[in-house]
């Protein structure tokens, strides 16, 4: 397997495993094969990876959650290089416990040990399982389902004395809490649940948080300001009182950071497709506009889709104006352009309380 790395949005670089064809063909036969087993045995707050379900369906389900249960407190999770940390060993066993066919093992056992190829060298692995093959998303499924979803079940029926929802989308986790007690018991149990299992919590990036219907009032009577906010799948959840009636509710808009990433995505790219016929680079920004409103297009989050559509429209009036020392285009054309290549902002999705009944 051969090493690359992309770059993340914090700065640092991700790594990736590039796998022969004759590999990927394996790991996907055998993938379909284990989809079928372990479907059966994934929890129902597991999204990630998995056949029917989607990252907005567990921002619905993290959504309704906080609408039907009390919910005060949130703990936003991170594991410290999931990806990179999770026990070669502990994995084994893991799938041993649910399969019984030698030869899927040892298949499973020869894909953890086969190592990378970095610059020329063949460098041994003994720990993670690099995202890029067909069976990483699921061996980490797998991984967590013992480490953390079976657990925390448990958890919230035995030890927790109030309400207490649980969303997981790969390895992005937040727990919803009632009793700030439970909230910290939670967290320091957990500590200890995954350092068994050569996994540690991101201490900047774990956080505890007022966050509920009750976390305004209380924050304002000691005068520490608004809630804080935290961020899930793309989007800043920031919790918020309705104007009209007052009723708590949440707000969810694209982070500011993947925001930025895209638009100098965008930036990067138009200079490299200046001369192309404008109806060809329409189409190509008019996809990208597209495809960023079809996943941030949720109720509220207008603003921040205009924002986008705008500064598209702004870096492409800066490239067609450099095509040439005379060729400035006038902003009564440009006008035109966007308004013919770029689509509207638009909501894509419906509110999710509404989504989730339909689907329940």
């Amino acid at each position: 397997m051969r090493r690359a790395y992309i770059p993340q949005a914090d700065g640092r670089q991700r790594p990736l495993g590039v796998r022969a064809l004759a590999d990927k063909i394996v790991q996907r036969a055998a993938v379909e094969v284990l989809k079928a087993i372990y479907e059966t045995d994934f929890l129902g707050f597991s999204y990630g990876f998995r056949p029917g379900r989607s990252q907005h369906q567990a921002l619905d389900a993290l959504d309704t959650g906080r609408r039907t249960r009390k919910v005060n407190g949130v703990l936003d999770v991170d594991i410290r290089g999931f990806f990179d940390a999770l026990s070669h060993e502990w994995l084994v066993k893991f799938v041993q416990h649910r399969i019984a066919d030698r030869r899927v093992l040892r298949l499973i056992q020869k894909w953890l040990n086969a190592g990378v190829l970095e610059d020329g060298k063949r460098i041994r692995v003994e720990e993670g399982t690099p995202p890029g093959g067909s069976a990483s998303p699921l061996l980490a499924n797998v991984y967590l389902q013992y480490v953390f979803d079976l657990w925390v079940q448990a958890w919230r029926q035995k030890r927790a004395h109030g309400d207490v929802i649980v969303v997981r989308c790969a390895d992005d986790i937040v727990v919803g809490f009632n009793s700030e007690t439970d909230a910290d018991q939670f967290r320091a149990e957990l500590t200890e649940r995954l350092k068994k299992f050569n996994l540690e919590l991101h201490p900047e990036k774990t956080r505890l948080l007022e966050f509920g219907r009750d976390a305004i009032d209380q924050r304002q009577r000691r005068g520490e300001g608004k809630p804080e906010t935290f961020n899930f799948l793309g989007f800043t959840h920031i919790g918020v009182k309705k104007k009209s009636h007052g009723r708590f509710t949440v707000l969810r808009q694209t982070i500011r950071k993947r925001l930025q990433t895209k638009l100098n995505e965008v930036k990067a790219e138009l200079p490299r497709r200046m001369h192309e016929p404008i109806p060809d680079q329409g189409k190509g920004l008019r996809a990208v506009v597209g495809g960023h409103f079809r996943y941030y297009g949720v109720p509220r989050n207008q603003p921040a889709l205009a924002i986008f559509r705008f500064r598209v429209g702004w870096h492409w009036h800066r490239s067609l104006s450099r095509r040439s020392q005379n060729g400035r285009v006038l902003w009564d054309r440009m006008r035109r352009l966007i308004t013919r290549w770029l689509p509207l902002p638009s909501v894509c999705h419906p509110y999710p309380l509404r989504r989730m009944g339909v689907i329940t």
